[in-house]
């Protein structure tokens, strides 16, 4: 093989293409906006959101009496006194036991109810969906009566489990509707190919389609979580005993008829916002994703 031959056989490199010129102040676009017209509105709207969060951060370690707008010299004797005193580590614990026992019985009715109205029909099917979408309009307050009564008659009064049971049942209508609309994004080939292959539709299930369905799960059981944390009315209706009460009742018996702590129920509100925050900053991209896809119509 000759030199011009061999120069003509060896491909030319390719070069990438030119980056597009950035738009400078000169030749900005018309329709692009300052950038100093999205930063200060979203400036202004951070601190008006941030204040808050300051104010309760500041009550709960500045020394009580203090008027000083800067937590110095900071103190943590507030934190002590809702922990130990008001028995907060004890409402901690069954906060912590109904969010994660109302978390795991919503996520597993939700996605067995969910698979089944995004794979099989049914003759009620849009009876039943117009049923759950229509049970969201109920307030809480209207199934303490009923609920009451039931628990009563099966002796829960007082138990952590009604308020699991109720807090599950409150959540299960919107978990459904949105893992069965999460399941129907997945295509159903996958699942019979997985039948050719030789699985039943459990194992099919398992394999093929659960973990396409981590963020919806996710989704729906942070969901689950945070409401029944922050939930207050159940917990109040249906414990008796002070040892059995959640966070939410415990900051209300910080709020006394004459006078309010103020330091101690500052400390016991970031206590109660703490865990939430955390869960929130290591799921926040699985929870847009799973909200995303589980509102999409089917």
């Amino acid at each position: 093989m000759s030199v011009k031959e061999a120069t003509k056989a060896v491909p030319a490199p390719v070069r990438a293409a030119p980056e597009p010129p950035r738009p400078s102040k000169k030749n900005r676009s018309w329709d692009e906006a300052p950038r100093w017209q999205i930063y200060l509105p979203l400036s202004i709207y951070l601190v008006f959101t941030l204040i808050p969060f300051y104010w309760i951060l500041l009550f709960s370690l500045r020394p009580a009496g203090s008027t000083s707008l800067v937590p110095w010299p900071m103190t943590f004797d507030h934190f002590e006194k809702v922990w130990t005193e008001r028995a907060f580590g004890t409402y901690f614990q069954n906060s912590v036991l109904v969010g994660v026992a109302t978390l795991l019985m919503t996520t597993l009715v939700a996605l067995a109810g969910g698979y089944a109205l995004a794979r099989f029909n049914f003759k009620v099917k849009r009876a039943f969906m117009l049923a759950l979408l229509c049970s969201q309009f109920v307030p809480g307050a209207l199934l303490l009566v009923p609920l009451f009564e039931i628990f009563a008659e099966l002796q829960m009064i007082n138990s952590l489990g009604s308020v699991i049971i109720a807090e599950t049942v409150f959540q299960l209508p919107l978990s459904m509707i949105l893992i069965s609309n999460f399941i129907k994004n997945v295509p159903y080939s996958l699942e019979e190919a997985a039948w050719v292959d030789g699985c039943n539709r459990f194992t099919a299930f398992r394999i093929v389609v659960l973990p396409l369905l981590r963020p919806g799960l996710i989704a729906v059981g942070s969901f689950a979580f945070v409401h029944s944390w922050n939930h207050f009315l159940f917990a109040l209706m249906f414990l008796n005993n002070q040892e059995k009460q959640t966070i939410p009742v415990g900051l209300n018996t910080l709020m006394g008829a004459d006078s309010v702590d103020l330091g101690a129920l500052a400390a016991g509100g970031i206590i109660a916002a703490v865990p939430v925050v955390i869960v929130f900053a290591f799921i926040q991209k699985w929870l847009i994703t799973g909200f995303s896809a589980g509102a999409v119509k089917g």
